[in-house]
């Protein structure tokens, strides 16, 4: 039996990031590249890894995005939601974390 994977979309600005999250060992791609040479700034890659840090399953699953429009900052944003939208229809018991966090909304 293959593992679980949830896919799903994250909008910001005029960025839209299409999210595949599946169980893994915490790699994270975008666009097919490594996510250190798409996002070289620490700062946004801290943008888009606050829901795994909010729900601790840093590590825990494997990441492939697909980015599109925008700038870089609106699609760190776009793939933060994509994530936080990814791991609440894995678990709903994640949902009240996140959203006191502010990553389930636009």
């Amino acid at each position: 039996m293959s593992k679980p994977l949830i896919q799903t979309t994250g909008r910001r600005k005029r960025s839209v990031a299409r999210v595949r999250l599946r169980p893994g060992t915490g790699t994270v791609t975008v666009n097919g590249r490594p996510v250190l040479d798409y996002f070289p700034s620490e700062s946004h890659r801290l943008v888009f890894m606050e829901p795994l840090r909010v729900t601790a399953t840093e590590g825990t699953y494997d990441i492939d995005a697909t980015l599109r429009g925008g700038g870089i900052s609106g699609q760190a944003g776009a793939l933060r939601l994509g994530i936080a939208r990814a791991l609440e229809a894995l678990e709903a018991e994640r949902r009240p974390a996140l959203k006191e966090a502010g990553f389930l909304s636009r």
